[in-house]
């Protein structure tokens, strides 16, 4: 074995998970040279300040309701089949936005585009589970997520490039007409390099997300609880951190950032979840993931907390910085759902762990929505309340795979 292929065999890069990730780096690069900035488009086009909470809302309550049926797809037509079905609804999505420059046909379009990453989760994390040995399992998660992150840095620069230049209605228009174009390319490449897979026989429990909600272990219903107090934490204060940065908000001193300027904080951001993934994974694959996870809770709670306090341009990349770190255990987190799903039911499970966590997270975006227009303080110290909480519940109740067993 030569050293190239020593080092992909250590990375987990099968073919078909060089096809995965290829399709991310595409399809992520189109999706966040805008996402970040749907705020501030819809603001320009009209919108009141409310909408943009309800835009996070409805992706955190899409989202929920697609993650199920994106694993129960991937497991009736396979994961090929159904990454291609998923590429085509984000395409759609995207053209929508690009023809119509109306607030109202973003909310519809975002129905079919936001969605992509939780309709295509359990199909690729499935893909990572057949195709890796467990020992291999984090490392396969952490270099999804790691390749993730870097459409992540890179788009919201680019996006706010074009802001800066042609406004933020035209400048985001083209920045979807990105994403169709590497959309289409992505769906080319998925389906040349990822292999075709077996699909499991039919069984009723496959069409109900609440048999699977019940058949998960203790573990994993600990992991869930603590999972949605984060996810609070997270979606409270998500769609009004632009505005915090971009845009000086009543009754404080913020540091009113450039759309580049808040690309190069997205950037920080991402830089240093990828400067840990690596070295965090080889460290989880041989040890205890709790304390990886434990460790990630407690950065996302810290994270609003710093944002408050952080009124300079300096400050804010710290807040950034520190909100990369929240990746330190999540590609852990993600493998501990796999390996506490039952061993046939690993897509399926976890499209229903997202869909019932996210469908109850969908409150949080709604409820940050009004918080903000409360006060933007009581939004962001109720995001680290809520970010502490679950914390302090994983470390007391939360158990590591490695201690109860995989299960069967």
């Amino acid at each position: 074995m030569n050293r190239w292929s020593k080092i992909g065999d250590a990375l987990g890069l099968r073919r078909s998970i060089v096809g995965m990730l290829s399709m991310v780096i595409l399809v992520g690069m189109g999706e966040k040279m805008s996402e970040r900035f749907l705020p501030i488009y819809l603001i320009a086009l009209g919108s009141g300040m409310f909408w943009p909470g309800v835009l996070n809302a409805v992706n955190n309550l899409v989202g929920a309701l697609y993650a199920y049926p994106g694993g129960w797809l991937a497991e009736r037509i396979g994961v090929k089949r159904s990454l291609l079905v998923f590429n085509l609804i984000a395409i759609a999505g995207y053209a929508i936005v690009f023809l119509i420059p109306l607030w109202q046909a973003v909310m519809f379009a975002s129905l079919l585009f936001l969605s992509w990453t939780a309709i295509s989760l359990p199909a690729t994390m499935g893909l990572i589970s057949a195709t890796l040995p467990t020992n291999k399992q984090v490392m396969g998660v952490s270099m999804h997520s790691l390749t993730r992150r870097l459409p992540m840095a890179l788009g919201p620069i680019v996006g706010g490039i074009f802001i800066d230049h042609w406004g933020p209605v035209k400048g985001v228009r083209l920045a979807f007409l990105g994403a169709i174009i590497m959309a289409v390319i992505a769906l080319v490449m998925q389906q040349i390099l990822i292999a075709e897979d077996q699909r499991p026989s039919d069984s009723p429990m496959d069409n109900n997300p609440w048999h699977l909600l019940r058949g998960f272990s203790p573990q994993l219903k600990n992991l869930f609880a603590a999972d949605v107090l984060i996810r609070f934490c997270e979606q409270i204060p998500y769609a009004y951190v632009v505005l915090w940065c971009m845009r000086q908000v009543a009754g404080y001193r913020t540091a009113h950032v450039t759309a580049t300027q808040f690309g190069i904080l997205t950037a920080v951001e991402m830089a240093t979840a990828v400067a840990i993934y690596l070295p965090v994974a080889k460290m989880a694959d041989k040890s205890s993931k709790k304390p990886f996870v434990v460790i990630t809770f407690i950065n996302f709670a810290l994270f609003p907390l710093v944002l408050f306090y952080s009124r300079t341009f300096s400050m804010l990349v710290v807040a950034f910085a520190l909100r990369g770190l929240k990746e330190f255990g999540e590609p852990t987190r993600k493998a501990l759902i796999m390996q506490l799903a039952p061993k046939d039911r690993k897509a399926g499970s976890f499209g229903a762990y997202y869909l019932f966590r996210d469908s109850v997270v969908a409150l949080a975006a709604f409820a940050g929505a009004y918080l903000w227009t409360l006060n933007p303080a009581i939004n962001l110290w109720s995001a680290f309340a809520f970010g502490m909480g679950g914390a302090i519940w994983f470390a007391i109740f939360g158990r590591d795979s490695s201690l109860s067993g995989e299960q069967t």
